[in-house]
């Protein structure tokens, strides 16, 4: 196998725009979400209310994601993309509206929580579009070859937003406020949309344009199901991210618990996406695809460990190393994860397979939001911590004994094919 070529990529200028466009949209879309999170506590003093937050985006996300997936996969990605990001501009703006006090200083405590929980929704529907088109439109900026080394900056693009996105989320709301802070991101989702011109528009790979909709979701669905390495990998991720989903409950730590305030929120939220920036980074130097099912299975146990000394911390310093190396375990899963997903999948299919992962994997997260929340009203934020993380340890261990195929998982064969191409 040839040598590794770390900056293979970033080589490639159609690609670095990508990932300023990603890291634009990807630190509004985190700040954005940790301002509102901030926000609905502040004026419900609710864990429920937080919970609620991410059923309302789940919800369509997950119902819309293969519909949206078959669309992707029918027309021109950077258009559409494009389209994607308008919407969610409208979105933001009414967020910077909800919270301007000159607007709302009328209205309800309910109103305003209501009207929030209605922007969610609709970033929920949008989210569906967002993940099937970007991971269609990364595959045709950069050869096969390099899809791993792709996928490896890319992720790293992603978390390193989600570093800074969350702890200056934190930091504004202090500075500045929620209202000025969510002007921000406002800002930054039109700069990605003035980025994403840069990128020339796409070809359309597909060769069954005009399918009727029910066949191609069904292929899309028969595919990742007969794909045992996609399934077994977007399966455990999904279980072990949904209870393991402490992070929305971090500002109920923030300021019940640790008692550390906006900005040590900030920091919090950040701690992980820290870990799994630096484990993604070495990534691209080293490559984590040799006995990658057991890597990834030892990477979520390692994540619900770090979840339960977490939820049992009172000191704010054992908190934020806990959360860093939950971040460290979570970078070496998702850099597997998305190897696999762009090796496996072939270009005509990869809006509905990233859809179908999306409903696997990226709706864990609200639905980890969701059970949080539920769990701590029923019984207190630092038992539903622990619970949550107690039971990926116990699903990991589960996975590991009974799926052979994904225990033995290796991709050197597969990465060594592409390079022969």
């Amino acid at each position: 196998m040839a040598k590794t070529d770390p900056y293979a990529a970033l080589r490639i200028k159609e690609f670095n725009i990508f990932l300023l466009l990603r890291f634009a949209l990807v630190f509004g879309w985190s700040m954005q979400f940790i301002i509102i999170e901030w926000e609905v506590y502040r004026i419900t003093k609710d864990p429920w209310a937080i919970g609620l937050i991410g059923l309302m985006e789940i919800i369509p996300a997950f119902t819309m994601a293969l519909f949206a997936g078959h669309i992707v996969d029918q027309k021109e990605k950077r258009n559409l993309l494009a389209i994607c990001i308008a919407a969610f501009s409208l979105i933001s703006f009414g967020l910077f509206l909800l919270t301007w006090p000159e607007i709302v200083a009328e209205w309800s405590t309910k109103t305003i929580l209501y009207s929030i929980y209605a922007l969610v929704f609709f970033g929920g529907f949008l989210r569906s579009f967002f993940g099937p088109t970007i991971f269609s439109l990364v595959a045709l900026i950069v050869p096969k070859k390099i899809y791993p080394n792709a996928a490896t900056w890319s992720s790293s693009t992603w978390q390193v937003a989600s570093v800074l996105g969350p702890a200056f989320a934190g930091f504004s709301i202090k500075w500045i406020g929620v209202h000025w802070a969510l002007c921000i991101v406002f800002g930054l989702v039109i700069f990605s949309l003035m980025v994403l011109l840069f990128i020339k528009r796409k070809p359309i790979l597909n060769p069954k344009i005009g399918e009727p909709v029910i066949e191609s979701l069904k292929e899309g669905v028969r595919f990742v199901f007969k794909t045992k390495a996609i399934l077994g990998a977007i399966s455990l991720d999904m279980v072990a991210v949904l209870f393991g989903g402490a992070i929305a409950l971090l500002a109920v730590y923030a300021q019940d618990i640790l008692k550390v305030g906006a900005e040590g929120f900030g920091i919090l939220r950040a701690a992980p996406a820290v870990g799994a920036s630096i484990t993604m980074l070495f990534t691209a130097y080293l490559p984590i695809s040799k006995n990658a099912g057991k890597k990834l299975l030892g990477a979520i146990f390692g994540f619900g460990v770090c979840i339960i000394v977490f939820g049992f911390s009172t000191i704010f310093w054992v908190s934020v190393l806990a959360l860093f190396f939950s971040g460290v375990t979570d970078g070496v899963s998702m850099v597997i994860r998305q190897t696999i997903l762009q090796i496996k999948t072939p270009d005509h299919m990869r809006g509905r397979v990233s859809a179908v992962n999306s409903m696997f994997v990226g709706s864990s997260n609200e639905l980890g939001a969701f059970e949080s929340g539920l769990t701590a009203k029923l019984m207190g934020t630092v038992n539903a911590v622990i619970f949550g993380g107690t039971m990926t340890l116990l699903i990991v261990l589960t996975i590991g004994a009974r799926n052979k195929t994904l225990r033995n998982l290796d991709l050197t064969k597969d990465l060594e094919e592409h390079d022969r191409d």
